[in-house]
């Protein structure tokens, strides 16, 4: 290995190719590092703050922050994965997440990552807001009480797709998921079931219809295997695609 084009991620040593991000080379060298809102085909975000790493004494977003020869780059940390359960904790309870109840359980990348650093409970007082689901979609229901503004489906849907079909609106506590269409309905937009945006979401937010438990709970992809050693659904279904 060429030492002067790798750093080390918790005493492994990481080869990277210039350009790289810290969380691009990690991933192709086969190590895990939680996030949510990263996806290999679009640029980074850095928005969920899941990937959070510490490096030369400063926490920097794995999916953002270059790569560069040396770098000591510290993931798997104790109080790293408390900040990082901390966030997910948040967002279990900022949404109406039910894992046993939902569609997605076991395919879930929230779900996945939450045991992955180990949040079995969500230790906040949980909103129970009260979200519109839009079936209005022939092939896709949208569900927006899962929705954890990652806008993965609002950048596939620009920078992929080229249609604008989903953007955030308000901010803060009263940021939402809202749909590009004359009624803000997903039936009356441009949104297609071939579109990659249907295809990104991390959570049960965005399900096509009329394939619910075509895989049974306990055979999913997270049941067989944790997320460290599979990567995340909208991941592997983009490198499938290309």
């Amino acid at each position: 290995m060429n030492l002067a084009n790798s750093f080390r991620l918790d005493g492994r040593e990481i080869p990277f190719q210039p350009g790289q991000t810290l969380m691009d080379a990690a991933l192709a060298a086969g190590a895990y590092i939680p996030h949510l809102c990263h996806n290999p085909e679009l640029a980074p975000h850095g928005s969920c703050r899941v990937c959070v790493v510490r490096v030369g004494g400063r926490l920097v977003s794995a999916c953002t922050a270059p790569a560069a020869a040396g770098l000591e780059v510290a993931s798997d940390t104790p109080d790293i994965q408390a900040s990082r359960r901390a966030i997910l904790q948040m967002l279990f309870v900022e949404g109406n997440h039910i894992c046993p109840a939902c569609e997605k359980t076991g395919a879930c990348q929230l779900q996945a990552v939450a045991y992955y650093v180990g949040m079995l409970e969500p230790h906040f007082t949980h909103f129970f807001p009260r979200r519109d689901v839009d079936a209005s979609h022939p092939d896709y229901v949208i569900d927006f009480n899962r929705c954890i503004l990652c806008e993965l489906c609002v950048r596939a849907s620009r920078d992929l797709d080229g249609k604008h079909v989903f953007a955030i609106s308000g901010r803060g506590i009263d940021s939402r998921l809202v749909i590009e269409s004359p009624t803000g309905k997903l039936g009356d937009s441009a949104f297609a079931a071939t579109d990659r945006a249907a295809h990104v979401c991390p959570v049960g937010a965005i399900l096509p219809k009329r394939g619910a438990y075509s895989v049974p709970i306990g055979q999913r992809l997270y049941d067989r295997e944790p997320i460290s050693q599979v990567g995340d659904v909208a991941a592997n279904e983009g490198r499938a695609r290309s």
